[in-house]
């Protein structure tokens, strides 16, 4: 028992979706969307559970990102790793043009910039229907195959192995980035930020970098969304994402990077339940369980979790 809790969490994870590939086979769309998710989550995570910033327009990344790889994809330019490797740099270099404004002031401060940048990039994707469709979004491209290799198929055995494989790096990229010095400074920004000044660790570089790989990482979901499901909407900049991004974090458990996860499939796969039991209601039984959620566990899936661990491990 006590060699189980020291399995690592994301090595499980791992295990079980490739088991999906295998049991779960006309499941397998939905599991890239659950993999997008993961990686949506993990971005949002560096800001709030990392570096301590809320954000509530962190859908804004996403969108551009989305609309990116579409763009590129209506010109011709429809390889997707291309496409997706253009929207990360193009989504982190606005998050690199905002971010003197994002990380001056307080917590409450950062709460209605954010808010307002989000507004104010979804207002203007609207206004430009000639790049974005407008309220109808794009449809009228086609994403080439990956590599030149592998071909998208309606079964959505490619976008799998794609999602997942991108997921993986990303999520091996943010362990290493949490246990670098800069992911230890930080979580020392997050804990208390007036003294970090006092042992020569630049604040607001440190928030600068944090927000623009966020940024950036965001962009890259929303450009893999778009690729493996060949629409893009301007309701991906819409602050109901954002909203749904900050519950995936909470709920999977801020700052733990398998909860988050995590935490992100779980939400992906009861909406996607719960709408095709009530498509009216279903945002009634989802609020009840968020609500229930609360009660039953603290820090998360990722506190749960733990919890279990120590005791497997016969901790106190």
């Amino acid at each position: 028992m006590k060699g189980l809790a020291r399995v690592d969490p994301g090595w499980v994870m791992l295990a079980l979706a490739l088991a999906g590939l295998l049991l779960l086979p006309d499941y397998l769309l939905l599991f890239s969307n659950l993999f997008v998710l993961g990686i949506f989550a993990l971005s949002y995570d560096l800001l709030q559970g990392h570096a301590g910033i809320v954000s509530l327009g962190h859908a804004a990344f996403f969108g551009i990102g989305a609309f990116t790889a579409a763009t590129l994809a209506r010109h011709g330019l429809s390889e997707p790793l291309l496409g997706l490797a253009a929207a990360t740099w193009l989504s982190g270099l606005v998050a690199l043009v905002v971010t003197p404004v994002v990380v001056r002031g307080n917590d409450f401060t950062r709460l209605l910039v954010t808010l307002g940048i989000g507004f104010l990039v979804y207002e203007a994707a609207n206004k430009a229907r000639a790049l974005t469709g407008g309220a109808d979004g794009l449809s009228d491209f086609t994403v080439g195959p990956v590599a030149g290799l592998l071909a998208f198929d309606f079964l959505g055995r490619t976008a799998y192995v794609y999602t997942l494989t991108v997921l993986v790096a990303i999520y091996a990229m943010m362990r290493r980035l949490a246990a670098s010095p800069f992911g230890l400074a930080l979580r020392g920004i997050r804990e208390n930020v007036r003294r970090m000044p006092a042992i020569g660790a630049p604040v607001r570089r440190h928030l600068a970098m944090a927000y623009t790989i966020s940024g950036a990482i965001a962009g890259c979901a929303g450009a893999l969304l778009v690729q493996t499901g060949s629409y893009a909407s301007i309701d991906m900049l819409g602050f109901d994402r954002s909203a749904d991004v900050m519950i995936m974090t909470t709920l999977g458990g801020t700052g733990s990077i398998p909860g988050v996860v995590l935490g992100a499939a779980g939400f992906g796969a009861l909406k996607d339940y719960l709408s095709s039991v009530s498509p009216k209601y279903w945002q009634l039984g989802l609020g009840l369980v968020l609500m229930a959620s609360v009660f039953i566990g603290r820090g998360g899936l990722a506190g749960a979790f733990e919890s279990l661990r120590r005791k497997l491990g016969g901790e106190r």
